[in-house]
């Protein structure tokens, strides 16, 4: 359920390679995880349980390891999703709701929109311009710890969800991979975060 070929050229462009976990014993050899995901919220949960990795992807956050969530990935980190009804990983607390139908804007969201910082994360930095990034969704995370939503995108006349982080935990709504300058600075800076030791952030 993933655009893995688009991640895997982003992080080669800044020099590094990624490993493709497939089953559970592929984590031996893996320091950082990214969980990147298209398409829909059941059927990735599907995916995810047919390969074995859900109860070590639930012991990777419990251990509070590195892991950066892309778009739907970002979706299956929390509890619970409107769009189906399999449970989430639950590494976040909090729901995923579909998009406000009254905001004044259509479903999907779709295209380029700048980034509103909420909360201090390593991924962005307050002497930035906001960042114009590239969005493809019709859900949206709420998550239950005000302090774990880093960044905000407006969607019409609101505020949703674009960035959330907790611990070592961290997760895009948007694609970085797909987001020109802006996603690259962003990859290029959570490489930087765990060539630094990966510290866990409030």
């Amino acid at each position: 359920m993933g655009n893995l070929h688009s991640v895997e050229k982003a992080f080669e462009r800044l020099g590094r390679r990624c490993n493709k976990v497939q089953h559970p014993a592929d984590l031996k050899a893996i320091d950082a995880l990214i969980l990147p995901g298209v398409g829909s919220f059941d059927p990735a949960m599907a995916n995810l349980t047919a390969t074995g990795l859900v109860p070590d992807l639930k012991a990777w956050g419990a251990a509070d390891r590195p892991l950066l969530g892309i778009c739907l990935g970002l979706q299956l980190l929390f509890e619970a999703s409107d769009e189906g009804s399999k449970p989430g990983l639950g590494l976040l607390q909090g729901q995923v709701q579909r998009l406000p139908a009254d905001a004044g804007e259509r479903i999907p969201h779709m295209g380029w929109a700048p980034l509103q910082k909420q909360n201090d994360c390593p991924l962005l930095d307050r002497a930035d311009p906001p960042g114009w990034v590239y969005f493809v969704h019709s859900y949206a995370a709420i998550p239950e710890t005000s302090g774990d939503l880093k960044a905000t995108t407006a969607f019409g006349d609101r505020q949703v969800t674009a960035m959330v982080w907790r611990g070592r935990i961290s997760a895009c709504q948007f694609h970085p991979e797909k987001s020109a300058t802006s996603g690259e600075r962003i990859l290029s800076r959570w490489l930087n975060w765990l060539d630094e030791g990966a510290p866990s952030v409030p």
